[in-house]
């Protein structure tokens, strides 16, 4: 197994990968953050559900990805914020994403939301990534 450096970009890069082959799940190393990016994405209408399986090291946090038909809800991610270069914004500067029609998820101070959301309760924080 490789040493990752960058596990959020990893998870969603799964997630990418199993919309775009059309699987009915993919599994990922567990984290908390890793959680509650899912719990975010399956708010938003991305995931059907995911869930955490085993304990300590070996947990894994599986996920069933979201399709209109064949077609995946996940169209598109960008990682924005990595572990070498930080991309931190204010309230005022967080993206919208395809005119609203995509998501921006923050690392906020209140924990993970969603950009709309932080916009509203005028909180900045580490651009995660954008998802459309």
């Amino acid at each position: 197994m490789a040493v990752l450096s960058d596990p959020i970009s990893d998870f969603l890069t799964r997630f990418q990968n199993a919309a775009r082959a059309n699987q009915e799940k993919f599994s990922a190393p567990y984290s908390r953050m890793k959680e509650e990016i899912a719990r975010i994405l399956k708010e938003e209408g991305y995931l059907w559900s995911y869930e955490k399986s085993g304990e300590g090291v070996s947990a894994q946090l599986i996920a069933k990805p979201r399709y209109d038909g064949r077609t995946p809800a996940l169209a598109g991610v960008k990682r924005v914020s990595r572990p070498g270069l930080r991309h931190y914004v204010g309230s005022g500067e967080i993206p919208k994403v395809l005119g609203g029609m995509g998501i921006s998820i923050i690392s906020t101070s209140k924990g993970l939301m969603v950009g709309h959301k932080a916009r509203k309760q005028n909180i900045g924080g580490e651009l995660l990534a954008l998802v459309w």
